[in-house]
């Protein structure tokens, strides 16, 4: 999900671009089967270390299938000992690639799982870890708002979305949980919720606007690229 453009915002996006570059951030360039996508575990100083995953490409079967309902017994297949660790893990990667919210499968993770939140500006910086997320009700009524997604760098798509959604999950603890959430986590959870049923949000507008926003994503990259004086930029 993304903030307002801003000259900040796109300064803030060329220091991810450099993190990209100096191999701070990794990410998969989507040119071939043959590039692994292992996640790396890294240290962070004297902190504990972290498990990072790359995005893998938007075109990515991983990405664009449904994916099956969470069962815990298929933790200890990637290494995770519990639901917590897990979402550990998720949180972490969400926060080092400037995200509000990333879904299990955009790390490669065959699981129907989310984060979202964490951002100061949106209910307190509430986090939510999401199993298996249903969703019971929306309104009626929609708004129409700019989006980003983790797994497409810089491109934003006008997306119209009901302004509220009932939902149910289970979360880390493993307990049932129903609320219906308003505003930005509202519209965090239905982009989150489509990644689990194979969808992104390219699929959700016309071919027009999807070319516009492509435009605009190619000016913004030229203007990032002017900014850091004409180095190269990995997108």
């Amino acid at each position: 999900m993304a903030k307002k453009l801003t000259p900040e915002t796109i300064e803030a996006a060329a220091q991810h671009f450099e993190n990209i570059q100096s191999g701070k951030t990794p990410i998969l360039n989507g040119k071939g089967s043959e590039e692994k996508s292992e996640n790396k575990v890294i240290s962070l100083g004297k902190k504990e270390k972290h498990q990072v995953y790359p995005l893998i490409p938007p075109n990515d079967p991983r990405l664009l299938m449904q994916i099956a309902p969470f069962m815990d017994d298929t933790l200890e297949q990637f290494g995770f000992k519990d639901r917590k660790d897990l979402a550990k893990v998720m949180y972490e990667n969400m926060n080092r690639y400037g995200g509000l919210g990333l879904a299990a499968n955009q790390l490669g993770l065959p699981y129907r799982m989310f984060v979202m939140g964490g951002h100061p500006e949106i209910e307190n910086g509430k986090v939510r870890y999401i199993f298996n997320p249903l969703v019971n009700d929306v309104s009626e009524e929609t708004i129409l708002l700019k989006e980003g997604c983790l797994s497409f760098p810089f491109l934003f798509l006008p997306i119209k979305r009901p302004k509220w959604v009932s939902v149910r999950y289970t979360n880390e603890n493993s307990e049932e949980v129903e609320e219906t959430l308003h505003g930005m986590s509202g519209r965090i959870f239905q982009h989150e919720n489509e990644h689990m049923n194979g969808y992104v949000f390219t699929d959700l507008v016309s071919k027009l606007k999807l070319e516009r926003a492509e435009k605009a994503k190619e000016k913004m990259i030229k203007e990032i690229k002017r900014r850091q004086g004409g180095s190269k930029i990995i997108h």
